[in-house]
């Protein structure tokens, strides 16, 4: 047999042999996956989430509130701040304040002897009455008299108005209040309007807050009346707070809880 047959021979058996597993596992290969949709594919253990507990939520709520109390409490001196109320308010009516603002006269006196002066005040100052041509003239005037009488007529915007003639604002006090035990009280006072179970039960909770509002009251008066106008101006924001926690109370429905209504 020559060298030509013999190597024919060596190749036609290497061809009649079977593929060994390992050659034909070799001979398949995986699909090429990409290094970053490898790391996609890998699913990741969902992370459970701390459940907060009471200190960390009443916390988040106490600054909650303070900035919605704050964004109300901006938006309600607006007006008093942006156009600095006149000093006439008091002059308008002198039966009732007969030396002037405070602390001529006292900070709280006969609100029925104001509604009096104020009714006869505009009996005369209607617009109604006035001739053609001064009818502007007279609806400006009846304008600024129901203002003066809306005013003085409160005790938080009488106060908000002494101070702001004196060129102090307390819109911004909210925030160095947030954190301290002001605001803590007042949160348990709102809370205690969301609990509510019924009528009577609303009516001891306004009783309570009737009496914060009258001791802000009595301390307002001893400010505006010795000249303290730092301390009246702390418990002016002091008296905001407890007249929010009044509206709530007012816009209690059973099963509801209380309102959201804010000064």
């Amino acid at each position: 047999m020559n060298i030509t047959t013999n190597t024919a021979l060596r190749f036609a058996g290497r061809a009649s042999r079977k593929p060994s597993a390992r050659s034909t596992a070799l001979s398949v290969r995986a699909p090429y996956i990409c290094a970053s949709r490898q790391r996609r594919s890998v699913s990741t253990p969902a992370l459970s989430r701390p459940v907060p507990d009471a200190r960390s939520m009443r916390s988040r709520n106490l600054k909650q509130y303070s900035r919605a109390n704050a964004t109300t409490a901006t938006a309600t001196s607006a007006s008093t701040t942006a156009s600095p109320p006149s000093s006439r308010f008091y002059s308008l009516f002198p039966e009732t304040f007969p030396k002037g603002p405070p602390p001529g006269s006292p900070f709280t006196f006969d609100v029925k002897k104001l509604r009096k002066e104020f009714l006869q005040l505009q009996s005369k100052a209607h617009p109604d009455l006035a001739s053609s041509g001064n009818k502007n003239r007279a609806e400006a005037m009846s304008s600024h008299i129901n203002e003066a009488y809306n005013t003085l007529r409160d005790p938080l915007k009488r106060a908000q108005h002494l101070l702001a003639v004196q060129g102090i604002g307390v819109e911004d006090e909210s925030a160095k209040l947030e954190e301290g035990e002001l605001l803590i009280e007042v949160m348990e006072a709102r809370e205690a309007v969301e609990e509510v179970e019924d009528e009577a039960g609303l009516e001891t909770v306004r009783a309570e807050n009737d009496g914060r509002i009258g001791r802000s009251i009595g301390i307002l008066e001893e400010c505006f009346g010795r000249g303290d106008l730092a301390r009246a101006k702390d418990e002016a924001v002091r008296l905001r707070y407890w007249v929010n926690v009044e509206e709530s109370a007012k816009g209690w429905e059973k099963g509801k809880g209380g309102g959201i209504n804010h000064h």
